[in-house]
């Protein structure tokens, strides 16, 4: 990972930023907040860590406004309390004291690596396509991963990427569902200092940001068909142009791309480009959806069991054979996201020394149904926290549940858009459009966080 450390490397910085090194991670150090920031622009972190002693307030400003998102951890010394309050209230996620302790700053970059990007499985369909994935790997081919939500389809991309000759070089991932249309362009391929209001600086993107290493364009398919033509040049000629730059900048990246469409059929339909669908489909990696790989049902919900016990801090419990057979019988329309949800309810929900069918709440319809996935987990919500009691909800509308549900989740989330849709089974495009439609009718609705767009 890459560690940012904003701050004067004498003393206490300079020890963390040894232990951090020592844990694997490359440290570029700045002595104040505008180097700090020439240092993201310029190639970009994973983490920053910043003396108290600086600006945070204005260090965290500066992420908001040029779009800079990732965490920020704070540093001082152990007794100054104050100095821990005003960097949380400016907007740090931690607080690390000083003198450094070795296990803390390595369970920190832990937590923000998150490195278990293991793939779950013993289903001889999944075994197929693993064996598939593997062989591709060590080329330096672009490969199209497609699947329905939920399957697993970034964790695939950095299979290929953990296996490719380029696995020492960086894995940069880019949401085309979630970045806005007027600002995907910028992300991707940069811009210069003036390009546009609020280009205070020149800024690389991710094709630089990646050079060496592998791009994953997330959910492809959702990309602008006019900002499609650009990402065929710099495929085709290996070379990108910042916005408003002047001259071409040579790129090497391995490209993975992902899409939960049938591109083939939308390329028909004249919503994505046939000659960028050729380029990207060198290899094309069919991820079979949870219904098609019953076998992996019950690893998997084994699996996210044990995970969400111990991170909640509770014993590791098996499941029942009544509920297993709640899982392996469900459609499982949301797929290895929504197992992962059901399992993480489980564990909060379950009572004694097992995991029974009382604890596992299953939402959506059957497959063929058309019931809303958020009015189905208002029905799951309201049954486990009324003991399917739902005579206090009588009065409300099924809308007005939903709503409250929303915005609660949301409130919850500290106005985290990814984390609350994840916790409530949807996507997040539907999420953001549910919270644009609540803002029009005057429903007050959270503040977005760490600079995700608000719809």
């Amino acid at each position: 990972m890459r560690l940012l450390i904003i701050g004067a490397m004498d003393g206490q910085i300079g020890a963390a930023s040894q232990i951090a090194m020592a844990r694997g991670a490359k440290v570029s150090i700045a002595e104040d907040v505008d180097q700090g920031m020439e240092v993201l622009r310029g190639q970009g972190a994973d983490l920053v860590m910043i003396d108290v002693r600086r600006d945070v307030h204005r260090l965290i400003e500066c992420l908001e406004s040029e779009r800079i998102v990732l965490p920020v951890i704070a540093c001082g010394i152990a007794s100054d309390a104050s100095a821990a309050v005003r960097a949380i209230k400016a907007g740090a996620k931690e607080y690390i004291p000083l003198p450094p302790d070795a296990e803390l700053i390595a369970a920190v970059l832990a937590a923000v690596t998150d490195e278990n990007h293991a793939i779950i499985y013993k289903d001889p369909r999944m075994i197929q396509t693993m064996k598939l994935a593997e062989q591709v790997a060590g080329s330096h081919a672009s490969i199209l991963v497609t699947g329905e939500s939920g399957t697993g389809k970034e964790l695939m991309a950095r299979f290929i990427h953990n296996k490719s000759p380029r696995a020492k070089g960086r894995f940069v991932a880019v949401n085309c569902a979630a970045i806005p249309e007027n600002l995907l362009e910028s992300e991707l391929f940069g811009h210069e200092k003036g390009a546009f209001t609020g280009a205070v600086a020149r800024r690389i993107g991710k094709f630089e940001e990646a050079t060496g290493g592998t791009l994953l364009l997330d959910e492809i398919s959702e990309m602008d068909i006019r900002l499609q033509a650009k990402l065929l040049r710099a495929i085709q000629e290996k070379e990108i142009d910042r916005v408003g730059g002047g001259q071409p900048v040579k790129i090497d990246v391995r490209i993975v791309a992902t899409s939960n469409r049938n591109l083939e059929e939308y390329v028909r339909q004249g919503g994505f480009r046939e000659d960028l669908y050729y380029r990207l489909n060198v290899v094309n990696l069919i991820l079979p959806s949870l219904r098609e790989r019953p076998l992996d049902i019950a690893v998997l919900a084994d699996h996210f069991g044990r995970k969400y016990a111990e991170i909640n801090g509770v014993p590791a419990r098996p499941i029942t054979p009544e509920a297993r057979q709640m899982l392996v019988r469900h459609s499982w329309r949301g797929n290895v996201r929504e197992l992962e949800n059901t399992m993480h309810r489980a564990v909060l929900l379950a009572n004694g020394n097992e995991i029974g069918p009382e604890a596992i709440l299953l939402t959506g319809a059957p497959l063929g149904g058309q019931q809303d996935p958020v009015v189905a987990q208002v029905a799951q919500v309201a049954q486990s926290v009324m003991g399917g009691n739902t005579s206090g909800l009588v009065g409300k509308t099924v809308a007005a549940v939903e709503r409250d549900l929303i915005i609660d989740t949301l409130s919850h989330c500290l106005g985290n858009r990814t984390h609350a849709a994840n916790i409530l089974g949807i996507s997040i495009r539907t999420l953001r459009n549910k919270l644009k439609q609540y803002s029009e009718e005057g429903v007050p609705v959270p503040p977005p966080a760490g600079g995700e767009p608000a719809y």
